[in-house]
């Protein structure tokens, strides 16, 4: 058995699909259940909603099982899942229609980025916690992806299915909004 928990996700899953057994789905559960509840909870915000997700998630997961293509990693398409999951039920309870309008707000450029950047690091945590709290969800997802998460721009393009590109101006724009709130809650901490 040691040797099978080495494998990678994708062997695992290989394996899965050839011998319809159990016991290779419980190993992928088993690596990603703490990390889709967790992704849950970051997004959702209540532990029940949560859990529920989580399971809804998983139950999506094992019947799309044939459908992943090996195109991209195993974790990516487990992360795309809960992701859209999540904003979804999000979406559901908000009553909103368009949560990745792009707004028309000034782009900003280089420099500027990259205040927002050094700003956002060196926050303290629990207010980049007030922050991030104090900006849309999509805003919030994709920092949390990049920063958190520490995803690459291609595998962010793939979860919320957009360009490159789109996905650079996401997060330029998440950064600024994160700025401009940091501001506007601490304005006696910055010049």
């Amino acid at each position: 058995m040691g040797r099978i928990t080495k494998l990678s996700d994708e062997d695992i899953l290989k394996r899965y699909l050839e011998k319809q057994s159990d016991s290779y789905f419980q190993m992928l559960y088993g690596r990603y259940i703490h990390k889709v509840y967790g992704k849950a909870i970051s997004l959702l915000k209540d532990e029940a909603l949560a859990e529920d997700a989580t399971q809804e998630i998983f139950l999506k997961i094992f019947l799309n099982l044939s459908k992943f293509t090996f195109k991209s990693k195993f974790s990516t398409w487990v992360y795309s899942i809960t992701y859209n999951y999540c904003i979804d039920l999000i979406r559901k309870q908000k009553k909103k229609k368009n949560l990745f309008v792009e707004d028309s707000d000034r782009i900003p450029d280089v420099e500027e980025d990259s205040k927002n950047e050094k700003q956002l690091l060196e926050m303290e945590f629990t207010r980049l916690e007030v922050v991030l709290h104090n900006i849309p969800i999509e805003d919030r997802a994709v920092l949390l992806m990049k920063y958190q998460d520490s995803m690459g721009i291609k595998d962010i393009s793939h979860v919320i299915g957009k360009s490159e590109s789109a996905v650079k101006m996401k997060i330029k724009r998440a950064k600024a909004k994160a700025k401009k709130v940091y501001q506007k809650l601490y304005p006696t901490e910055h010049e």
